[in-house]
């Protein structure tokens, strides 16, 4: 099993697999892929601004379309048509350089239709925000389907994907139908907390971690002995840091382990593995609030895991694709061999047997999705 390769370049394959496995319709990404193929042949960057075109025209036809479901009151058709809309303003925003024209514009409208899909779908998706020291964090909580104080988990984005992404992970919803809940959340340096609020990243990942802790143990739906956290691809450097400085965890997993992204720039810089998005040093620069090269490299000389998984003592679990063409799977290995003090761990490497080899599952999210969500529900005993 491998990626879908449409284009002639892994950066545009790797966002229409993600939209894909989010619940794109086939025939509207021939639609929007079909004019624009040619364009990726020139490379990830170049031809990024008619990506949001066809991207935006075909999300707009979709509201369109919503529109004359609601007013048929066919809520729940208009809900699908919204979902997919914001689906593919999501991606044609996330495709941008920053400050690139239209794209402050396309990420509002994104927004706008995820809550709209919500709403009308009766989806069970609540939007609730996080106070932290400086500003809030935006986030999507799932509720389990048990009754009660149930176990939680926090979900957190990697460096360009936001919490509508993780949402349509279906994660939250395989975790609900085994008794746990989801925080799917904006923290600084992606989605709403990064455009919106202007919160940079930080590799000290327990300072927005913790907070969302005691907001949850102020909900009475939260059973607060039992909070986990998860994260995808640059979380696989976010959860074991959170979990290892916050005691209130009671386990972690990691969907990509990420044990020293700081060395993997390094690696950026001489073309060794691919790049998640275009225009990537611009992104990364703006991530992280830095104002050239070096001041992205001074803030993020701490993004590494060494020292650090020593410090974890509850259950956890690292995960990884065996072709991960971004993170080499060396560092998930790197990870484990120093997860020495945790009582329960684990080291599951996807292969081509499953599937779910790509960075995070992108050719296949299915099994990494299942195997956490039981790897969560056992541990947290939901």
């Amino acid at each position: 099993m491998a990626l879908f390769e449409y284009f002639p370049n892994y950066v545009w394959n790797l966002s229409l697999s993600i939209a894909m496995e989010s619940g794109a319709q086939l025939g509207e990404l021939i639609d929007m892929c079909a004019p624009i193929k040619a364009l990726a042949a020139k490379g990830e960057d170049a031809g990024t601004l008619q990506f949001m075109t066809e991207w935006v025209r075909k999300a707009d036809t979709l509201i369109e379309l919503a529109d004359e479901d609601a007013v048929r009151n066919r809520n729940f058709s208009a809900a699908k048509k919204l979902e997919r809309a914001a689906l593919y303003l999501f991606t044609a925003e996330r495709m941008q350089g920053h400050g690139h024209p239209g794209r402050a514009n396309t990420y509002a409208k994104a927004l706008v239709s995820f809550r709209r899909a919500m709403e009308l779908g009766q989806e069970n998706c609540e939007r609730v925000e996080v106070p932290l020291a400086n500003g809030v964090m935006p986030a999507l909580l799932t509720r389990a389907s048990t009754q009660g104080a149930t176990p939680i988990v926090v979900f957190c984005n990697g460096l360009d994907s936001c919490k509508e992404l993780l949402y349509w992970t279906r994660l939250p919803q395989a975790l609900a139908r085994r008794g746990v809940s989801t925080l799917c959340v904006d923290q600084p340096g992606t989605g709403e907390a990064l455009r919106l609020h202007g919160l940079p990243a930080t590799p000290y990942s327990e300072q927005w971690a913790s907070k969302a802790v005691d907001w949850l143990e102020t909900q009475a739906h939260v059973d607060d002995e039992r909070i986990g956290m998860t994260g995808i691809s640059l979380g696989g450097h976010y959860v074991p840091r959170a979990v290892a400085f916050e005691p209130r965890f009671a386990c972690g997993a990691a969907w990509g382990a990420n044990h020293n992204w700081a060395e993997v720039q390094q690696k950026r810089l001489r073309r060794e593995g691919e790049n998640p998005v275009p225009h990537y040093w611009s992104h990364v620069m703006w991530v992280f609030g830095a104002s050239d090269m070096a001041d992205f490299h001074a803030k993020t000389a701490d993004m590494h895991l060494n020292g650090v998984m020593e410090r974890i003592e509850v259950p956890f679990l690292l995960t990884h694709g065996a072709k991960d063409r971004q993170i080499s799977v060396d560092y998930a290995h790197q990870s484990y061999a120093q997860l020495t003090n945790s009582p329960q761990r684990e080291l599951k490497i996807f292969t081509e047997r499953e599937g779910g080899v790509e960075h995070v599952g992108a050719d296949n999210m299915a099994y990494g999705r299942d195997y956490i969500a039981d790897w969560l529900a056992e541990t947290l005993n939901g």
